[in-house]
């Protein structure tokens, strides 16, 4: 699978959020190359691990601005935050109680899931954040 290429598609246009993007991407990555190279299942569950926790930061990140900033869909992108989290503690679950890699269907959930979260949700987040800050 290819690595997620930081480009300006994927600018909301606030850069302390695109900052965020850009090290989770590169988070996602590392986990990627991980798959490849047919790491441990525990180095594959720490790449997790890591994603999962720079991930709840940045969701914190951003729920402080939408709060901040009174966003009107606060709940349901909060809503997406939760849902992805749990979804990548599942596959952490699964990973260490199965001891086997990460599939790679697996791994292209957690990519499509990054990248459109980033382009449909946060995209309107940037919008409306660009307006008011």
């Amino acid at each position: 699978m290819k690595d997620i290429v930081w480009d300006k598609i994927l600018s909301i246009g606030v850069d302390e959020i695109d900052e965020d993007h850009r090290k989770l991407i590169h988070i996602f990555n590392i986990l990627n190359h991980a798959v490849a190279e047919k790491e441990s299942p525990e180095y594959l569950a720490a790449c997790l691990d890591e994603l999962i926790y720079c991930t709840v930061w940045h969701f914190s990140h951003e729920e402080r601005l939408m709060l901040k900033f009174r966003y009107p869909e606060a709940e349901a992108h909060k809503t997406e935050h939760r849902d992805l989290i749990e979804s990548a503690k599942a596959l952490q679950q699964a990973v260490l109680q199965a001891d086997k890699p990460i599939a790679e269907e697996q791994l292209r959930f957690l990519e499509r899931w990054l990248s459109e979260h980033i382009l449909t949700a946060d995209g309107r987040l940037g919008e409306y954040l660009c307006e008011k800050m």
